[in-house]
This record gives structure tokens, sequence and C-alpha cells, in this order.
């Protein structure tokens, strides 16, 4: 009958990567592996320990017989030119099963451990490095370099196709990185069609080094002379689709791409892919924002068939670009007609505010044709308003401008909005005659609305404004409000200012009001009679906003 160490040996035996064998209390092996077997010439079950085992192994052996110790200690001798270690391990029928791991095995331990630890750190750090930048660019610089510096001679990025070309990053071993956009038929390079479907990779081995094509080898890895011996091409996985394919290669005099070499390749390349996609993902998010803001943006102005106009905006906050006041200006036909202006003033801030901003500025454009009946723009925005989820008001001042001779004539039009103010020659500020009700919180046919008609001559501002300018705190303690009468008497100072002066002079003194305090957005839109006589029309047959 087998003791229970022969048997714990024997299940395990088989399977165990080290020599092992077992002896009982009086020094017969009673099993051994064949590992044990090379190891130890001679060593067979039934044979005296003593008489195949260097004497240091037999001695330990009697010692662990003679001792207690349930975890005896580990001894080391020499058996051939080998350096071993023997683990023992007492059973409880009485037998010793030794393992016996000589320095070889303890060499590959360590350089197996060590390998892992430098693929983990390399990994790591390229998590790092992509983590730091949404930028696609960098991304795909970032992974060539590494990718040439840790896992081969030369790595090249193809990523996703743009139009007709493919952006294409190349590096070499401690060399620049070269970006460009070029037409290639991935085709050209086997493996490289499946893996920007993102297809597993092909093994290196079934790629011929000599089918690279030129565009896809760096420059500086052709210029050292030698011929590619390897080629890995590996996809680069994203978020749902792939983010394109890294093509790696070695020199011929270098060792061909292992399996464990090209399963590390596909790790590092998910990490890559991950933050490539993500980086595409923000430029793409960002481009449509980019695209979307320039509708929100307040435009810029300038002189319409012989009347100056001026705007200025400010967001509540300083990281906001838009908000919820806004200011357009729609030239005139011909100089018989009318130029329509508008400053408005949504219900908030931020965002949400801005979305209705904009869509307040698309419907007053698709109203243009009742430009010169301002109660009925107003009234159809308010219906508009009230049909809409929207649950935001606005306030908004309208005006109808002509030149007319050295003179402008205003029509101007106050919807629940601060009154325009007229700053004459002399430096007297007035009040344009005119009150209405708000948009889009009433029903239409409790809208009242009274026009005001304005002349200015010449050197003369009308100065439609947001209450975000007249309600914004500061002050030596914060907590002032600018107010109507400090807006007056700012405006009295640009008597016979152009526009674009009376706008900058207002805001400056309005920004050094509030400082750092709080205030909502601020709009302001001056429409002056320039001192000059003659007629000059600026974009005058142009129909819609002007915009930047």
């Amino acid at each position: 009958m087998s003791s229970p160490a022969v048997e714990a040996a024997a299940a395990v035996g088989p399977r165990d990567p080290y020599a092992t064998v077992t002896a009982d209390e009086a020094g017969r092996v009673l099993f051994c592996n064949d590992r044990a077997g090379a190891l130890l010439e001679g060593l067979r079950a039934g044979v005296l320990l003593m008489d195949t085992a260097p004497a240091w192994l037999a001695e330990a052996h009697a010692e662990v017989l003679r001792g207690t110790d349930p975890n005896p200690p580990v001894a080391r001798g020499r058996v051939k030119d080998r350096t071993v270690d023997a683990f023992p391990s007492r059973g409880t029928d009485g037998a010793v099963s030794w393992w016996l791991v000589d320095d070889g095995d303890l060499r590959s331990a360590h350089d197996q451990l060590e390998s892992e630890r430098t693929r983990s750190r390399v990994l790591q750090e390229i998590s790092s490095e992509l983590l730091a930048s949404l930028n696609a660019d960098r991304c795909m610089e970032v992974t060539a370099r590494m990718a040439a510096q840790h896992l081969a001679d030369a790595a090249v990025i193809v990523g996703v196709r743009s139009g007709r070309t493919y952006p294409v990053t190349r590096c070499t071993t401690g060399g620049p990185v070269v970006q460009e956009k070029i037409a290639l038929e991935p085709g050209e390079l086997p493996g490289l069609s499946e893996a920007l479907l993102g297809f597993p990779p092909v093994p290196s081995r079934w790629i011929d080094p000599a089918q690279v094509p030129e565009w896809a080898i760096p420059a500086e890895f052709a210029a050292e002379g030698g011929r590619i011996g390897s080629v890995v091409v590996v996809p680069l996985p994203g978020h749902g689709l792939p983010a394109g394919a890294i093509v790696m290669m070695r020199h011929n005099q270098e060792a061909a791409f292992t399996d464990a070499e090209e399963a590390f390749a596909r790790l590092f390349a998910a990490r890559a892919g991950a933050a490539l996609s993500a980086a595409r993902i923000y430029a793409e998010q960002t481009h449509i924002t980019d695209v979307l803001m320039r509708e929100l943006l307040p435009p810029v102005l300038q002189g319409v068939r012989g009347v100056d106009f001026s705007g200025r905006y400010r967001a509540a906050a300083a990281g906001e670009r838009v908000g919820g006041d806004f200011y357009d200006v729609y030239p005139a036909d011909s100089d018989e007609d009318e130029t329509f202006a508008v400053l408005g003033d949504v219900c908030g801030k931020g965002l949400e505010a801005a979305v209705l901003t904009g869509k307040i500025r698309n419907t007053i454009e698709a109203l243009l044709p009742f430009a010169a009946d301002h109660h009925r723009v107003l009234t159809l925005l308010n219906n508009a308003l009230l049909t809409s989820h929207h649950t935001r008001f606005a306030t908004l001042a309208l005006a109808s401008v002509k030149r007319e001779g050295s003179r402008v004539r205003l029509r101007v039009s106050s919807a629940g909005h601060p009154t325009p103010l007229i700053v004459r020659s002399d430096g007297q500020v007035e009040e344009a005659d005119t009150m209405g009700m708000l948009i889009g919180a009433l029903p239409t046919d409790m809208l009242k609305v009274t026009t005001a008609t304005v002349d200015l001559a010449p050197g003369e501002t009308c100065l439609l404004y947001s209450d975000g300018i007249t309600e914004a705190h500061g002050g030596p303690l914060g907590d002032a409000m600018f107010g109507e009468q400090r807006l007056r008497n700012t405006l009295a100072q640009c008597a016979g200012l152009p526009a674009e002066a009376v706008t900058e002079y207002v805001q400056m003194i309005a920004s050094q009001w509030i400082q750092g305090g709080a205030h909502d957005d601020i709009a302001l839109l001056a429409i002056t009679a320039p001192r000059n006589n003659h007629l000059t029309a600026v974009d005058g047959h142009t129909r819609g906003r002007f915009t930047a």
C-alpha cells in the first residue's frame, strides 16, 4: 500500500515543473518524477537516497527525520554544475518529499517575473501618457514612440480614414515621430485591411516582410540599411468601432516576435486604441460644439447704409461663451428700406438659455418680411414661444433704422425690456418713449406694445442694453448695483463718439465696477448717426444677420 506522501507526489508529479523525490524514514526512494530522474542519475523508486543523491541531500533528509519542526529549513547544495535548492515537505506517515529547484529554474522564474514587471510598467506608462491628452494626433504620437521604444525597432500607426486619406504616424527607436496624411491601399500590407476592420491579428510568422510597402517603412528604419526581419500588425480596438491599426517591425538580425510578445502587443494596442477612440470622440464633439456655437455667438457689427452699429457681449460666467442675451442686425435691401435691429434677454443664463436664444433668433429671422410692423413680429414670436416646450420668457427691444440725409430715424419698440437710451450731442441722455409686455409669458391677445420714433443728429447714439449691466453688483464693497443712473452718467461721457467707442467705453466702466462681482449676461447695441454727411453702404445688399 502506498503512503499518503507518495500519493500526493504522484498526483502532482507529472504536472510539476520541478524535480520531485519522496523517500521514507529508512531513506528509501518511494517516488520520483522524470525531472528528478534526469537530475540525479540512477534515481528510481526502491533505491536508497544516499546511493544516488549527493551527500548534502541525504544528510538533509536524515536531519528532517530527526527534527520535529513542522516547517523544516531549505537545503542547498551542488548537483553536477548546478546549485540546487531542496524544499522539504514531511508527510503524516513520516516520508519526506523534496522539491528540487536548480539555479536555472530560478533564473528563468526571475526573468519571467522581471519581464512581467517591465510589461506592467510599460502599460502603466502608456496609460498615464495617453490619458494626459485628448488630442488624437498626440495619442498617435505617444503610441508610435512607445511601441518603437518597448516593442519593436519601428512602429507605424494607421488611423481611421478621412475622405481618401489615412493619418499615418511613423517612429523608430530613438528617432523622431513623423505624422502625415496619405492615400494608401491597406491591402498592400498583409493583415492591415483586417486590422482596420477590427479583426484579430494574424500571427507575425504568416506575414512576409518583403511585402511591406514603402509608405509603411520609416525613413530612419530604411536608412539603417537592414532589412525587415519580422512584422506584426495589430488592430487598435476602440469604443464600438476600430481606432486604427499598429504595424511593428524588427530588423533581420533581431529575433522574430514570440507568441508572448504578440500577446503583449495586443494588450498594448488595447490601451492605445481606447485612448485614441476617446480622443477622436472628443474631437468630433468639439467640432460639433464649435459649429453650433458659431450660430449662438453674437455677430460682429459694422456700418450699414450710412448708419453705424456696434455690439458688445459678456456672458455671466467667465468660462461661458454664450448665454441668454443676444443682438442681431439685419441690413436693409436698399437705401429706402429700414435696417432691422434687435436686442433680447432670455430668462436665465448659461447653455439652456442660449438654446432658447438660438430659437428666438432663428424665429425673428424668419419673420423679417414683417419687420416693418413691430407689433406683428412680437405677436408671432409670442405665439411661437407659447406653443414650444420651453417655459422661459424673453424681453426684446426692436429698432427699425433708416438714414435720411444727415440724420438717422429710428422706430423703437420695447417688449418688457429696459427702455433704450439716447445720448444727444450735448451729452443729454433721454429715454425712448416706448413700453410693452414681455414675450412668451402671456396670451397674445394681452400683448401691448408702443413704438416710439427717434431722430438722431450726427454724433448722437441710441443704446439698446440688457438689464445685466444695470443689475450688476460691484463697487467698493462689491454689493452695490451699477444702476440706471450710473449708466446714464457713463453715456453722457460718450456724446459725439462713434458707435464702437460708445459700447467699448460703457463695457469698460461696467467691468471696472463689477470686478469679480456677480452679474448676469450683458449685451449692448449702439446705433449711431455718423458725423459725415455722405451715405456709406457696407454689405448693404446682403440679407440676414451679420456674423463673424
